[in-house]
């Protein structure tokens, strides 16, 4: 059976979504100096994005735990991650802080990360979507 045909599918996703989110948040917020420091990017940034990716991680670990995943909830997840990938880019091309080349790397791992999380999610969501309307019917 193919990852991709499997019914926890989309929920494994979520989790890998949530897991990544907890994992950068906390280390925003835990080393913020350092890694404004290190990046270029300013505290008030990175700590405020940490904070919320680890609420956002919540969310999506909760989203991860239901037995159906809540389609519309995860169908805005998709398009936030979108939007945070489009930020991301628009933060370097803007050119309003002095990046550094790991600055550069931080920002876009986290837009390739989550570009290919809402690819993920959104093959889940339509997959499950064939599901739905067999158990409606």
């Amino acid at each position: 059976m193919s990852v991709f045909a499997s019914p926890r599918f989309l929920s494994n996703v979520m989790w890998a979504d949530a897991a990544s989110c907890a994992a950068t948040g906390a280390l925003q917020v835990a080393f913020t100096d350092v890694l404004a420091h290190l990046t270029g990017l300013p505290a008030w940034l990175l700590m405020g994005t940490g904070v919320f990716l680890l609420a956002y991680a919540a969310a999506a670990a909760f989203m991860a735990s239901r037995a159906t995943p809540p389609r519309t909830l995860i169908g805005l997840v998709i398009v936030g991650n979108f939007a945070w990938a489009v930020a991301c880019v628009a933060l370097l091309v803007s050119g309003v802080f002095a990046v550094t080349a790991l600055g550069m790397a931080w920002v876009l791992a986290q837009a390739l990360c989550v570009v290919v999380l809402a690819e993920l999610q959104w093959t889940g969501l339509r997959r499950t979507r064939g599901s739905a309307r067999m158990a409606m019917a």
